[in-house]
């Protein structure tokens, strides 16, 4: 496994959940974290506990400009640009098709689909300047099987996230670019709470922030001969 001391990440949706617990794994593991997401205030919260690893990039992923912008400026300011944690992603509470909310609908599809494609294209051209470098994806249990729970609108997101992870792998490894895709099940965030059926009671048995962080370390740890295309993860009480 690579030893990441002196890399920089860039973590989208990074001022809470997933995409903090995120940037403080990498944090310890000595890289510099770049972070992005809508909220400075939240972002600036994130870097304070990152022990002057962290640098905050404000923005929003449907900006496209911006954020072509972005990965050009970190990579420019850190001198290089090794992972991107494509981790911006909603869902909504009116997800079936008895109780279709299409604004709501187009923002899940927007946010979740356009704003990875975006941060992908991005990243793309820096890393192959760079000589390489990992993507990884948030994308969803959702996204690998159909899951009712999860909605129309996410499990349609989610399922083209996952086939934008294997184009990378597929137009880009030639480039020495590698992209993972991590599926997970229910993950103790705010954006569960949304979903029918759920309980405080399952919070604890689910799967944690933290164990979706040190997924994604796994994926940049590997041999850079290796694509590691896909991580899937559920609870073990389901």
């Amino acid at each position: 496994m690579q030893d990441l001391s002196g890399w920089t990440v860039w973590i989208t949706g990074a001022g809470s959940g997933i995409g903090r617990a995120m940037a403080q794994r990498f944090a310890t593991a000595g890289c510099t974290v770049a972070l992005t997401g809508r909220t400075p205030s939240t972002l600036d919260e994130v870097a304070a506990t990152l022990e002057g690893r962290g640098r905050v990039y404000p923005g929003d992923v449907l900006d496209r400009p911006l954020m072509a912008q972005l990965a050009e400026r970190i990579a420019q300011e850190t001198g290089r640009l090794d992972v991107v944690c494509n981790n911006a992603g909603t869902n909504v509470p009116r997800r079936t098709w008895d109780d279709v909310d299409w604004d709501a609908w187009d923002r899940v599809i927007d946010i979740n689909v356009k704003g990875a494609m975006g941060v992908i294209a991005a990243a793309v051209p820096v890393m192959r300047a760079g000589g390489g470098g990992v993507i990884v994806t948030t994308s969803s249990w959702a996204g690998r099987f159909h899951s009712p729970k999860a909605g129309v609108p996410y499990g349609a997101s989610k399922h083209a996230v996952t086939e934008l992870s294997r184009s990378v792998n597929s137009s880009e490894g030639a480039y020495g670019i590698r992209a993972c895709a991590l599926h997970p099940a229910e993950v103790a965030t705010e954006l569960l709470k949304g979903r029918p059926g759920w309980t405080p009671q399952m919070w604890d048995e689910i799967i944690q922030p933290d164990d979706m962080a040190e997924a994604a370390l796994f994926a940049a740890q590997m041999n850079p001969n290796v694509a590691v295309h896909e991580i899937t993860l559920s609870p073990v009480r389901r």
